[in-house]
Order: structure tokens, then C-alpha cells, then sequence
């Protein structure tokens, strides 16, 4: 049986006395912002660009923080990463948000990611709901106004994934090297509606409401296989482009989307939805191995990378808490704390703080960032976060 109260306090003191202090120590930039990069040796690269998903991901972990445990310290950063966001990523002539910056703080790749507009809502709404700072509000609305004129897709439905800083048709629309070149895709999608629905809680509208609908409805209509496993890239035509089954943003996106319904109020709505994501959050669960890790996804020729991704483990504890909670899957409780116990043995450096990348034929990855470009505090602070809520509500 999972001591409940254990589980809470390993998660609460990972979070207070691991993740967070890692970043306030060593990734704070004197010179404006935050340094783009410590590499898998914990090695500091001044030179590194300053990319868009870290600084919007830094400004929502230590909101949501600050929210969790009232530590000025946190406020402090984040109200850092507030102003260095909408000081230096944002587009003064053209709106929206750069994707880097050089190390000096000018602009470096100035094309509009629609992902990266959407992590900037999820923040800078995460900022509002713990300081009712109105300048951070506006600048989410208007991210929204921006997202819905020029990645909507009001023909065919769903998000385009990018345009020119001009928000002209761009030819190289990809995310990173490894992401095909589509019109839309499954995880550009997942964090408008990750943003989206962080957005309707501080703003409920009817235009917010409306988006986050739609979004769910095209996850369940047009993302989600048969099977359950989300496809990850569709043209414009919602045309299916690959067979890969993504273990972790299937199990990701099962809590995330659970989470707008919820968000919505709308009990037909959340029961559709429990039914769709349960079996999504099965099909996720494929991944997950006897030593309680989770494979990282397996590709279009059935081979499987069992690489062991750090956000991956973080998101299987979270869709397996839900499991138990919203989906009454008791066995999922025992299940989410293995998963824990796997990532405490495997992924944490408890000697220098934060977690690894990941392991590999059960070494640890040093050749990719420890803190960088993708390599943030957000999924493994919001594992922490969400679990801790999530097992006391459930408790009371």
C-alpha cells in the first residue's frame, strides 16, 4: 500500500530542495534574463542563444511555485522572467514572440512558433493568477488575439505551426531537426490547449471557452487513433504523416485535455472526455516497463526507442494519478509511486540538483543539456506540483 503522505512529501521536498534551487543558482543571467544552456556535465555556455520555450517555462514553474509555497524567492524569478519576456521576445513591430534570442539579449530567430506564443500564455497566465499583474494578462490575450489570426485554421480546422516574423508563409515550419515538416501537428496543439485552458481560468470568455472546445473536440476527432495513441504529424488536411506511437504525449495529453474539460465545467463534456482519455492514457501505458520506467515511443517501423526521457517519466506519474483519481484505477496509485521511485533512482542528480536528460542502456545521457533550449524546470516541477494537489484533494 503507497503511503500517501510519503509520496507528498518526497515530491515536495524534490521540488523545494532539488529542482527549483537548481535553476535560482545557476541559471540566472546578471546580464538580462537567463542563461541558455548548461550542457549534461553541468558546464555553464554563456555563449548559448536564449530560446523562447525556456524563459516562458522558467516564468510559468516559478508562478506556479509561488503559488504552491508562497516563497518571495520565487516571485522574484518569475516576475524576472515576466519582464525579460515581454522586454526582449516580444515583437514590438510586428507582434508575437521571438524564438531566440542572441546571448546579449537582441533578437536571433524571429519567426513566429506558434508552440512557442502558446508557452508564453501558459506563463504569463500562471503570473497573472498569483499577482493579478494586469499588464500580464493583456499580453496573453493578446498572444491569444494572435494565435487565433494567424495559426487558425478556419477552413480545414486546427493550428498551423508557424510563419514568418511578418506572420508570412514560412517553408521550414519544424519545431527541432527530429520533427517532420508539416502544417500541423499533434504537440503544437497539446500546448495552445495547455496555454488555452491556463487562460480560461484567469479570463473566461466566450471566445477562450469556445477555443479550448474546439481544441478538445479536434483532439478527439482528428488527433486521437483508434487505437488510442495520438498521431503526431497531419498537412493541412488533417492527412495522417506518420505511425509513430509517442508514449509520453499520450499520457501527457490524457491528464491535459481531462484538465480543460474540467477547466470547462461541462459534466457531458468531462464524461466524453474520461472516456476518450482513459483509453488514451492505456495506450500511453504501453510504454511503461517492469522496472516501473517508460520507453520513450516506438517508431513508424515498429522498432521502440527505450531511451528514458526525463519528461517522459515525469508525465507518467501524473497521467497515472489521474488514472486513480478521475478514472478509479486503484492499482494506478502503486503504479505512479514505482514510477517516482524509478525517477529518484534514475533521473534526479541528487548531488547537483535538477534531473538528468535521461538514460540510455542504463547510463546516464550526458550529451544532451542539463538545462537549455528543451531542457526545463517545467514538466518535472509541474509533476510535482499536480501530484501533490492532485493526492491531497483526494485524501480530504
Amino acid at each position: 500500500m503507497v503511503d500517501k503522505n510519503r509520496f507528498i512529501t518526497e515530491l515536495h521536498n524534490n521540488l523545494i530542495k532539488n529542482i527549483l534551487p537548481y535553476w535560482t543558482k545557476n541559471m540566472v543571467d546578471p546580464t538580462g534574463g537567463f542563461y541558455g544552456r548548461r550542457d549534461g556535465y553541468d558546464r555553464l555556455d554563456k555563449r548559448a542563444c536564449k530560446g523562447a520555450i525556456l524563459n516562458a517555462r522558467i516564468l510559468w514553474t516559478f508562478s506556479a511555485a509561488y503559488k504552491y509555497d508562497k516563497n518571495p524567492e520565487y516571485l522574484k524569478i518569475a516576475t524576472k522572467a515576466k519582464n525579460y519576456i515581454t522586454d526582449s521576445f516580444f515583437d514590438k513591430a510586428n507582434g508575437g514572440i521571438f524564438w531566440s534570442l542572441n546571448p546579449d539579449n537582441t533578437p536571433l530567430d524571429t519567426r513566429k512558433q506558434f508552440y512557442a506564443m502558446a508557452f508564453c500564455i501558459y506563463g504569463l497566465s500562471e503570473y497573472y493568477s498569483v499577482t493579478l499583474n494586469e499588464d500580464s494578462l493583456k499580453s496573453a490575450l493578446e498572444l491569444f488575439r494572435l494565435i487565433e489570426l494567424h495559426s487558425r485554421d478556419n477552413k480545414k480546422g486546427g493550428y498551423i505551426e508557424a510563419t514568418t516574423a511578418e506572420w508570412q508563409p514560412i517553408k521550414d515550419m519544424r519545431l527541432s531537426d527530429k520533427d517532420l515538416n508539416v502544417s500541423k501537428t499533434m504537440n503544437t496543439h497539446l500546448h495552445i490547449l495547455e496555454g488555452y485552458t491556463t487562460l480560461l481560468k484567469v479570463s473566461h470568455t466566450a471566445k477562450i471557452e469556445e477555443a479550448v472546445r474546439n481544441l478538445i473536440d479536434i483532439f478527439l476527432t482528428r488527433i486521437m487513433r483508434t487505437d488510442g495513441h495520438l498521431g503526431l504529424f497531419f498537412d493541412k488536411d488533417w492527412n495522417p504523416q506518420d505511425r509513430i506511437e509517442s508514449y509520453g504525449h499520450d499520457i501527457e495529453a490524457s491528464w491535459l485535455i481531462l484538465e480543460a474539460a474540467l477547466t470547462l465545467g461541462d459534466n457531458a463534456l468531462i464524461s466524453r472526455v474520461k472516456e476518450y482519455t482513459k483509453k488514451m492514457a492505456t495506450a500511453g501505458l504501453e510504454g511503461l516497463k517492469q522496472d516501473s520506467s517508460m520507453d520513450y515511443e516506438k517508431l513508424d517501423n515498429g522498432n521502440i526507442d527505450d531511451e528514458k526521457h526525463w519528461w517522459v517519466q515525469a508525465e507518467s506519474v501524473v497521467g497515472q494519478i489521474y488514472m486513480y483519481i478521475y478514472h478509479n484505477h486503484e492499482p494506478s496509485l502503486q503504479s505512479a509511486w514505482n514510477s517516482w521511485k524509478y525517477i529518484s533512482r534514475n533521473i534526479v542528480d541528487h548531488k547537483n540538483g535538477e534531473w538528468f536528460w535521461s538514460r540510455k542502456n542504463g547510463e546516464i545521457n550526458r550529451k544532451d543539456d542539463k538545462a537549455g533550449f528543451w531542457k526545463c524546470p517545467y514538466h518535472n516541477s509541474r509533476m510535482c506540483i499536480e501530484t501533490i494537489t492532485r493526492l491531497r484533494h483526494a485524501t480530504e
